[in-house]
């Protein structure tokens, strides 16, 4: 089998890493929800670990972070008000560091995700890491590529679920996760395998 030239490479896109210091980065929907419960995912703790530690790179080097939380509403599995819809502890925001609350997938819609990042005179450089991988991870790194930002996706602090397929098969989380990547690599963003990939830059 041969794979397609990706849309990024026909049109003339380049994969150029950012630095760490010279980005943002933009943590999505790291809530309790998504390591306990009814939504838990798979793998989430090894994503939660990589997060963390790429977060603290991050404030090492000086980076931009902006924390984004999911608000599903009292009650909810992603009631922001109670526990289950905190951010996690191991990436919980300090002093200084920004939270965008928002209602759908994609981070930028109908929030002030963008006003915050020109507020912080944050450049096109975005780093995106958070739950869960095929949904509001791969729908803000489309946003942001929509709107003139270059969107880099660390996939090992992401996370997904399994899911049933419209013709009734289960796909696994690690393939639904795998297309999820794909997809933004394909075309909205960057996709680097590991935090190390950033940090050693």
């Amino acid at each position: 089998m041969t794979a397609s030239k990706s849309l990024r490479n026909v049109i003339g896109l380049d994969n150029q890493l950012p630095r760490l210091a010279d980005a943002t980065l933009i943590f999505i929907d790291f809530q309790n929800t998504y390591c306990k419960g009814v939504m838990a995912l798979e793998g989430a703790d090894k994503a939660l670990s990589a997060g963390a530690r790429l977060l603290a790179a991050a404030r090492a080097a000086g980076t931009r972070v902006i924390h984004v939380m999911h608000d599903g509403g009292a009650g909810s599995p992603y009631d922001i008000r109670a526990e289950i819809g905190a951010i996690c502890a191991e990436v919980a925001p300090i002093a200084g560091e920004r939270v965008v609350v928002k209602k759908f997938p994609n981070s930028f819609h109908d929030t002030d995700l963008e006003k915050t990042l020109r507020e912080l005179n944050a450049g096109t450089e975005l780093v995106l890491a958070g739950f869960m991988t095929h949904m509001c991870v791969a729908f803000t790194a489309q946003g942001a590529f929509n709107l003139g930002y270059r969107p880099t996706v660390v996939a090992e602090a992401t996370a997904t679920c399994s899911l049933t397929a419209p013709d009734g098969s289960i796909v696994p989380a690690a393939s639904l996760k795998t297309a999820a990547l794909t997809t933004i690599n394909d075309l909205f963003g960057v996709v680097v395998p590991a935090v190390n990939d950033l940090t050693a830059k």
